[in-house]
């Protein structure tokens, strides 16, 4: 116990005589990172490559797709309405110059009609283009240059032109995206400032517990993107999550510090003097906070699920540098400002720290700790069946786009006139023959045949209807005999011999045949749609089994489901095995690092409890707001875990630092009176880091209305800020101390302040 405090107090000592030289260093370095290093989003792993372990069924079915020069090709849906009109020819006319003009676009592969819906009020069509799958680079500039062309085209009037599916969805994703970080930034930062400046009630200190978390955002980024290229994955989110956890860890860890430094001046401590001991004194309980925080972010790197993966160990290089940052940067600013920090307020000096309400409070439920605990209990479990009835929801239901945007109103207009294919061409089923197709052109009328007699497809467009069910059709024979006069892969001088329909449909067929002749890839339009949504991704197993069951009837060797719903399927799947898995992985981190802090084998038995039972309220309480009462399909599937992992994590700073005070205090005092004094100074603390950490969160949920995965990130966020809520004002400062007046002194057991407070003696000679 001495050495450690030894340890940190030789710490403080150091940042106060290196404190120029310490802001110079981080800012230097923080310079040339920004400037020397990639960018965090340009390293950021968004595709199902990332996301998904390879002996998935939608990777087997990626996997299947290789043979394919165009596997990867990114896909969009054109769309065109009149609002209630039939469509006119003119109408048609105009469509088909606008289809016209995207054939003519760099990275285009084809753009082909799909029809006429049944009303006769809308046209949709297929554009597949060589750009990556989820949009960015060429991917957006595509996009963006076809919706360009609507205007070009001379549309007659009340004809609207839409561009939705995966690729478009994606791109208006990543614009919303952008916008709702930046939002997140401002409003985070500025309600922040505004609770600090109300904490502390002065000008500067505001701005010297900020400044640290600032320069490592700015650092973090780069220094993780550069991990990346060693193997750190990261995900499309982490951005966004870094900058809620980095503003929110480290004002926490300002708040300890820049409040134990005021305490100590308020005591009569010179202010450098008091720098190096609240370096001393809150050195290990920030070290231990940050090591939590860690320890719980690491446990991710077991995870199947790359979105988790990819979360872990890169917010874990935040927050390590955020520990940094608080025990050298903050200190060398506060050695270097001095009172001023804390002006205009005045610091006079106190014979003994000041109870406080939160004091008062934590001693009025310490009286009667039996009832404070099942009360609490009760309470918060009485919450926790909020989450009874409610179901998983996944990013299949965030298929449709940003609210207000183009691919938003592009599906609306699928989802209206194409009611159960909605984006038709979302599902692929892919076959592996044993030999060439072209051996026995019947097995492709053969496979056709048994995925169209299928219960779980509509429609299936393949080799035989290559332009969709409205265009000509080729016959196994008329296939067999091409083949004889053009080969395969297609000689276009030989096909160019041929002028006539069916030739230039067998030159279509690379679209759907492999270049080995033995894959061959239909896109199908599944019974229950529309395609994105909960119903479309439950169905996914009926799929698989009707595709397996057509393969089979074909002579198919292999065969796959290849879709956004099968992904999204496979992903809720593999994340909540992820979550039984993980849960007493961080569980235990988190036990063991409390009893190192602790010194004690007890206190974790039911401090990691506590915590558990905030994120059981919280979780019930997202399913009764969200649900119940928002009648939302589901709680988000990565909600139950991210909230698990953050809550487990952030509520264990506040352990730590109620605890180790009140560890501090008890060895000087009987125990109800060391809760008394321990929850009256660091009161002001955890409750104002509980606001802002609750805050940020509630800031992120806000602030992400208008991005793609709003529904998850406003759940996300509303989850995390009422469990720490919950945590900070109920579990910290009532039930932790009823638990440990309960306890007594086992709550120590097995360090020395056990047998101590068996001994009046020992406690009267530690209080003298």
């Amino acid at each position: 116990m001495r050495g450690v405090r030894r340890l940190y107090s030789g710490l403080g000592r150091f940042d106060v005589r290196f404190r120029y030289l310490i802001v110079v260093v981080w800012v230097v370095v923080t310079i040339v990172g920004v400037r020397t290093l990639p960018g965090l989003g340009s390293v950021a792993k968004d595709t199902e490559s990332g996301f998904l372990p390879a002996n998935s069924p939608s990777m087997h079915a990626a996997q299947l797709l290789d043979p394919f020069e165009n596997s990867t090709l990114a896909s969009a849906t054109l769309v065109a309405s009149t609002g209630g009109a039939a469509l006119s020819p003119q109408d048609q006319a105009a469509f088909a110059s606008l289809l016209a003009r995207v054939r003519a676009l760099p990275n285009v592969a084809s753009a082909r009609s799909l029809g006429t819906s049944s009303d006769g009020e809308a046209v949709q069509a297929l554009v597949q283009a060589n750009v990556p799958q989820y949009g960015g680079g060429a991917g957006t500039t595509l996009v963006d240059s076809i919706r360009s062309d609507f205007t070009r085209v001379g549309a007659p009037g009340g004809l609207q032109f839409h561009l939705t599916g995966e690729l478009a969805i994606a791109t208006d994703s990543d614009t919303a995206s952008a916008h709702s970080q930046n939002a997140t930034q401002l409003l985070s930062v500025l309600f922040i400032i505004v609770l600090l400046l109300f904490a502390f009630r002065a000008v500067l200190a505001p701005l010297v517990t900020l400044l640290p978390a600032g320069l490592v955002l700015a650092l973090a980024g780069p220094v993780i993107a550069a991990a990346s290229h060693i193997g750190v994955q990261v995900s499309v989110i982490t951005e966004l999550i870094l900058v809620v956890l980095v503003l929110g860890a480290g004002t926490d860890y300002g708040l300890f510090l820049v409040f134990r430094v005021r305490e100590e001046i308020r005591r009569g401590l010179a202010p450098r003097d008091a720098v190096v001991r609240a370096v001393e004194t809150v050195g290990e309980s920030i070290t231990f906070s940050a090591l939590i925080v860690i320890g719980a972010l690491i446990s991710l790197v077991v995870a199947q699920f790359g979105f988790y993966q990819g979360l872990g160990p890169a917010l874990a290089i935040g927050i390590a540098l955020m520990l940094v940052a608080g025990l050298t940067l903050l200190p060398a600013l506060l050695a270097i400002l001095g009172r001023a920090v804390f002006w205009p307020s005045s610091l006079r000096v106190r014979a003994a720290p000041q109870v406080g309400f939160w004091g008062g409070v934590a001693a009025r439920f310490a009286r009667r700790p039996m009832v404070t605990a099942l009360a609490g209990v009760g309470i918060f479990a009485a919450l926790a069946l909020g989450s009874l009835g409610t179901t998983t929801a996944g990013f299949a239901d965030e298929g449709s786009g940003p609210a207000g945007s183009d691919s938003a109103a592009g599906q609306a207009v699928l989802n209206q006139h194409f009611p159960s294919a909605g984006t038709i061409t979302s599902t692929e089923v892919v076959m592996r023959f044993p030999g060439s197709v072209f051996a026995d052109p019947a097995d492709l009328a053969a496979a056709e045949h048994a995925l169209a007699s299928s219960p779980g497809f509509r429609g299936v467009i393949g080799p035989l209807n290559p332009d969709g069910p409205k265009g000509p059709t080729l016959t196994a024979a008329q296939i067999s005999s091409l083949h004889q006069e053009v080969g395969w892969p297609v000689n276009p001088s030989a096909l160019a011999a041929i002028p006539t329909a069916e030739a230039q449909e067998y030159g279509a067929l690379s679209s759907f045949i492999s270049a080995d002749a033995r894959t061959v890839v239909f896109a199908v339009v599944p019974t229950v749609g529309p395609a994105g949504s909960a119903v479309a991704s439950a169905n996914v197993p009926a799929l698989r089994a009707d595709t397996t069951a057509a393969a089979r009837a074909a002579g198919a060797a292999d065969s796959g489901v290849y879709s956004l719903d099968a992904f999204a399927y496979d992903v809720e799947n593999v994340s909540q095995n992820d979550l039984i898995h993980i849960i007493p992985t961080v569980a235990i981190i988190i036990a063991i690092l409390l009893a190192i802090v602790l010194r004690s084998g007890i206190a974790s038995l039911f401090l990691v409890p506590s915590v558990v039972l905030s994120y059981l309220a919280a979780l019930g309480l997202v399913g009764l707001v969200f649900v119940h009462l928002g009648g939302q399909s589901g709680v988000q599937f990565i909600m139950p875990f991210l909230m698990f992992v953050f809550l487990m994590a952030l509520g264990s700073d506040y352990n730590v630092l109620v605890m180790t005070r009140i560890r501090e205090e008890s060895h000087r005092l009987p125990l109800r009176d060391a809760v008394k004094t321990a929850i009256g100074v660091t009161g002001t603390t955890v409750t104002t880091a509980g606001l802002v950490l609750g805050g940020t969160f509630a800031v992120l949920g806000v602030a992400s209305g208008g991005s793609p995965s709003s529904g998850e990130i406003q759940q996300v966020g509303f989850g995390i800020a009422a469990g720490i809520l919950m945590d900070t004002f109920f579990v910290r400062t009532i039930m932790v101390p009823a638990f440990v007046v309960l306890v007594g002194r086992w709550t120590w057991w097995p360090s020395r302040l056990f047998e101590r407070h068996a001994d009046p003696s020992a406690m009267a000679e530690d209080a003298a």
